[in-house]
């Protein structure tokens, strides 16, 4: 049997891939195909399999080059996540300020002291790539635009985008401000995960200010969401020095794919080239679902804990991809796990994994298993209850 180092005890289970399976974390790159250029007028790109992260196709994908106004899908995760939290709510007001309403390029036209819902605002950021709506909720949840990207980089670290730097929320053209193919897809992926955001992403338009005499009528900057079938989101980019950008995500057959495209020549050219890439994805792969987000794994005992048992869950939706015609069968499924742990116990912790592997024991992916809630460190008092209980009963 199998041992992990780290884990002190645990139990490993290995199955075929036909049974029901856990959730897929960790990027696995396809072995890169020479003979694929996808995006031959792009810089850079990359195409992943948003599930897995498996990467499908890749060019020039870590080179730093500035990313426009894909900078606001950042911008867009840390105000899901704020949202997730419950540090916010769709329906709470947003001031903007005379600094946030200054902003040029693309814009919503908020006016100084003007009040938006965040929903609104959202609205105006995704649909819009609106810069004025990108500073004002900036300032709303960090009190300044500069105090907003320190969290952006930080958050960019936690996600291992080593290509990465922010110096606004928007993406106006600033020095050292710049990302990378891989980082931009892997942001979109976190992103993503919040299953709300493609409500407003994948909108082709949609109105604000529709009780006012003036309503403001937004058209999606990404033309793919209303021409190619199954596109929601997610966020196009451009300046003079970026070129035309664009971080795509289309959905078909519970498969989601994102592809990143940077520095193309024109919309036309970056539209296609994205479209040639969902192409192959779609034509040449498929996916079968395993587990859904938050499904129980197994359980795990938690040793002076308030709660003696708790669920180990999946953190996302997990499925297997696998190219056309391939037989699930030909892979493996390995769990590994804590049996116990002591309180107390986070609900970011990670207590165990799902490995998963070809028949010849090739890793194809990793993911890490989290307790489906926090549990606390119980009282002595709580302890000696429970263990005299224990002890009358054994009699």
């Amino acid at each position: 049997m199998k041992r992990i180092g780290y884990l002190a005890s645990c139990f490993i289970m290995c199955v075929t891939i036909f049974s029901p399976m856990g959730a897929l974390a960790k990027e696995k790159a396809a072995p890169p195909n020479s003979e694929m250029n996808f995006a031959p007028h792009a810089s850079s790109a990359i195409m992943i399999e948003a599930d897995t992260g498996t990467v499908l196709y890749e060019k020039n994908a870590n080179e730093k080059m500035p990313p426009a106004s894909i900078t606001k899908v950042m911008t867009m995760l840390l105000i899901m996540e704020a949202v997730e939290r419950g540090e916010l709510k769709f329906t709470d007001k947003v001031r903007t300020s005379e600094r946030a309403a200054s902003m040029g390029g693309s814009q919503i036209f908020l006016q100084p002291g003007e009040e938006m819902t965040v929903e609104d605002m959202i609205k105006g950021i995704a649909i819009a790539s609106g810069n004025d709506a990108s500073v004002a909720m900036a300032e709303h949840l960090a009190g300044t635009e500069e105090s907003f990207v320190n969290r952006m980089n930080e958050r960019a670290k936690q996600l291992g985008m080593k290509n990465t730097h922010f110096v606004n929320s928007n993406g106006l053209p600033a020095e050292n401000h710049y990302s990378s193919a891989a980082d931009i897809a892997i942001m979109s992926r976190e992103l993503l995960k919040h299953e709300g955001i493609t409500k407003f992403t994948g909108t082709y338009q949609d109105y604000l200010r529709k009780d006012s005499a003036s309503p403001f009528w937004l058209v999606n900057t990404n033309r793919l969401v209303r021409f190619y079938e199954g596109v929601d989101g997610l966020k196009t980019g451009f300046t003079g020095e970026a070129k035309y950008c664009l971080t795509a995500t289309a959905k078909r057959n519970n498969m989601r794919i994102i592809a990143v495209v940077m520095g193309e020549p024109d919309v036309k050219t970056r539209n296609n080239e994205v479209s040639t890439m969902f192409n192959y994805a779609f034509t040449h792969f498929q996916v079968m679902p395993m587990y859904k987000k938050g499904e129980t794994v197994e359980s795990l005992t938690v040793d002076k804990g308030q709660t003696p048992k708790v669920n180990v869950v999946t953190p996302q939706a997990v499925s297997l991809l696998m190219k056309k015609g391939e037989s699930a069968d030909t892979y493996t499924k390995e769990v590994v796990m804590n049996r116990s742990v002591n309180a107390p116990l986070s609900k970011d912790q990670v207590v165990g994994h799902i490995f998963i592997r070809t028949k010849d024991g090739r890793e194809v992916n990793r993911i890490d298993l989290f307790p489906e809630q926090q549990v606390n460190k119980a009282s002595m008092w709580e302890i000696l209850k429970r263990t005299t209980k224990g002890v009358l009963i054994s009699y």
